[in-house]
């Protein structure tokens, strides 16, 4: 019974942190990108990091690394490209396909989106001596796999 207490313990200890961790994320690099003049949502920002992270940036390929519908990234493609962040184009060997590309107003964004996220990482690995570091690589290894499937 100790055991079967102590496990539920540390899942709701678990399940506090992790969605801690990811509001609290959210709302720094939220903040971070308002600081900086930057005026678009975190999901924009997101489709913006997308189009660089899968090898032929159709809206089909987008959408599945984002892992939500096409017609959901059509809504938030169709506002980016009338910001001036993204390119359109059918595909010329397949008109059905419609390949996005980054313009350089987006490149600009991207660079200040990596810039917060490495200096997290390096806030975080700071701290950490070789023998953390491989745990919690490990450890965020499984969590992503877990989420993955």
């Amino acid at each position: 019974m100790k055991e079967e207490t102590r496990l539920r313990e540390a899942r709701a200890i678990v399940n506090e942190l992790l969605v801690d961790i990811f509001n609290r994320i959210l709302a720094i690099e939220g903040e971070n990108l308002k600081q900086k003049g930057i005026k678009l949502s975190m999901s924009e920002i997101h489709v913006l990091e997308a189009v660089t992270k899968v090898l032929e940036p159709t809206m089909t390929n987008i959408a599945k690394k984002l892992g939500i519908t096409v017609g959901s990234l059509t809504v938030s493609v169709n506002t980016l490209y009338q910001k001036g962040y993204l390119s359109r184009e059918r595909d010329q060997d397949d008109r059905r396909k419609v390949v996005i590309g980054l313009l350089p107003k987006a490149e600009e964004i991207l660079e200040v989106h990596n810039d917060f996220h490495n200096d997290m990482v390096n806030s975080i690995f700071k701290d950490l001596g070789i023998d953390e570091d491989e745990v919690l690589i490990s450890s965020l290894q499984k969590l992503s796999s877990y989420f993955k499937e």
